[in-house]
């Protein structure tokens, strides 16, 4: 007898084929029939799906959990969304590889991301011992990408330079023990230290071992603002000369410079698709972005890590320069415009005594402190040990629609679950692309909506048996309310569970329960294998 019949569910199976009326079978963690309700099945549990949708569970494509899976295991904000996988490793910095002299750098680094919890346990320092950290039990499964960062980090340090023949050979060696402990491609942090010190032909090096192992290159790439068109065919160029797969994550065209161009974006990736160069991308379904109050400050300011960093902001001199890039000329730190203090909010600190700024704007705190915007920036970096996050106000509707419209369009949330009040988009994107802009928009269509989030980025991630409803598949499942589905995260309250996402199973086990998270953790590391393809 099967363990669980979901019983006269409209089945939505990730291939952006038509709904139909099933009933599903899962027996030990696999999807064993799908039939036709006339087929009298029978199990140990039966769930009934009238009126309901049964998908594949959802895959997030961006995501920065990389230690709230750890500390937090019930995890959620992604099982209340539908979640079943997530990517981590974004963004160039994470925590594996490190040695003893890096991992304390990327702690503080990422405090703004992940928070640096107390008594824990750091004991790994490969990608494959970090992965076996997760195999300890988590609510939904992961993949992880190699960071570049963290690899040049363990290289070259925070050196601003090009890398020597002997230190590029030791980021191959990296990247490619990287991916055979099971890590599924490399990401890079073009915009964060160090990983912005490089290089075209460093990342291009880099790529050409991703790709000769079956894995793909996800790149934050060098701006999203004045230089967002430069850097994405920079990205493209580097997926032509390496072979190498690019995924663009998040991929927007944001602040005032970028109003309405989103349709250039889509025509490089376009013309590159034409060509036969394999690229995706994701996006969140919101406008402001999320980032450290840190990650502003161009880049030669943060040469030598961040005690290095912090020193500089001590310095009369070296503040004047800085205040000049944010003022006069454009950070390339804040993708080379100039800063616009009334569109940065703070969202958390590290440190409490600075709570009452959480929700402010640096805008707003200048002006009850009487003082410039760039003043207020330099005094809560130095206050804060550079572990402030923040929102970014840049971003455009016209943009945002246009993007998810793309045939080569997945999901990713870019979610950061530490602050006290993190961008919504942790706990709200994949309610949100189903409730409001598939449902009540009509920006795309519900198969079409599902599609993106389970079938496509499975195909990306090589996963195999995964992303879509078929007998023999893991049983990674979602079941909700077409009708009810939405997100209820907001600015003000951005820990808010979405609403209409009633079941989720991993491998065949309850993650979510009437909406309940119930604590099991049946999730796992889904590790590249050596055939290129993922568990």
């Amino acid at each position: 007898m099967a363990d669980l019949l979901v019983r006269g569910a409209t089945l939505v199976d990730g291939t952006g084929a038509a709904r139909r009326t099933a009933d599903v079978t899962v027996t030990d963690g696999l999807i064993e029939e799908i039939a036709d309700r006339r087929a009298n099945l029978t199990a140990r549990r039966t769930v009934d799906a009238d009126g309901m949708v049964l998908a594949p569970g959802f895959i997030d494509m961006h995501a920065h959990s990389d230690l709230r899976t750890l500390v937090e295991r019930a995890h959620p904000s992604r099982v209340t969304q539908g979640v079943t996988c997530e990517v981590l490793g974004q963004d160039g910095l994470s925590y594996a590889p490190v040695d003893d002299t890096t991992l304390p750098l990327l702690r503080r680094q990422l405090a703004g991301w992940n928070g640096d919890p107390a008594d824990f346990d750091w004991s790994w320092r490969t990608v494959g011992e970090y992965l076996d950290r997760l195999d300890r039990g988590t609510a939904v499964n992961t993949c992880y990408l190699v960071p570049h960062g963290s690899v040049r980090m363990l290289a070259m340090g925070w050196e601003n330079r090009p890398p020597t023949p002997a230190e590029l050979d030791r980021m191959r060696e990296l990247v490619a023990r990287g991916l055979h402990e099971g890590a599924v491609g490399l990401s890079s942090g073009l915009s964060y230290p160090p990983g912005s010190y490089a290089g075209t032909d460093e990342l291009v090096a880099l790529c050409t071992v991703v790709a000769g192992l079956g894995g793909f290159h996800a790149p934050h790439q060098r701006s999203y603002g004045a230089g967002a068109l430069a850097g994405y065919a920079e990205m493209i160029e580097i997926a032509r000369r390496s072979g190498c797969p690019v995924h663009l994550t998040h991929a927007t065209m944001n602040f005032a410079v970028n109003r309405g161009r989103a349709g250039e974006l889509l025509a490089l990736v376009d013309a590159a698709l034409a060509e036969g160069i394999d690229v995706t991308l994701d996006s969140y379904p919101y406008l402001p972005g999320a980032t450290t109050l840190a990650a502003l400050l161009p880049g030669w300011s943060t040469e030598g890590g961040p005690e290095a960093t912090l020193a500089r902001l001590d310095d009369p001199a070296a503040r004047e320069r800085i205040r000049g890039a944010l003022e006069e000329h454009g950070s390339d730190g804040c993708h080379g415009v100039v800063a616009d203090w009334e569109t940065v909010q703070i969202s958390g600190v590290g440190r409490p005594e600075l709570a009452a700024a959480v929700g402010r704007t640096v805008a707003e705190l200048a002006a009850e402190r009487a003082t410039s915007g760039t003043e207020v920036f330099f005094d809560l970096l130095r206050c804060d040990g550079l572990a402030t996050s923040i929102l970014q106000h840049v971003g455009h509707e016209e943009n945002v629609r246009a993007v998810m419209r793309h045939p080569a369009h997945t999901v990713g949330s870019d979610g950061l679950l530490v602050g006290a009040r993190p961008h919504p988009r942790a706990w709200g994107t994949f309610a949100r692309y189903l409730g409001h802009y598939s449902r009540e928009e009509g920006v795309l269509g519900l198969e079409e909506t599902v599609a993106r989030m389970t079938g496509r980025p499975a195909r990306r991630l090589r996963l195999r048996r995964r992303g879509v409803v078929r007998p023999g598949h893991h049983a990674d499942l979602v079941l909700f309310d077409p009708a009810g589905v939405r997100d209820t995260a907001t600015f003000e309250q951005p820990r808010r569970p979405a609403a209409g996402i009633e079941h989720v199973w991993v491998g065949g086990v309850a993650v979510l329960a009437g909406a309940r998270p119930t604590g099991a953790l049946p999730g796992r590391a889904l590790r590249r294998t050596g055939t290129g393809s993922t568990e």
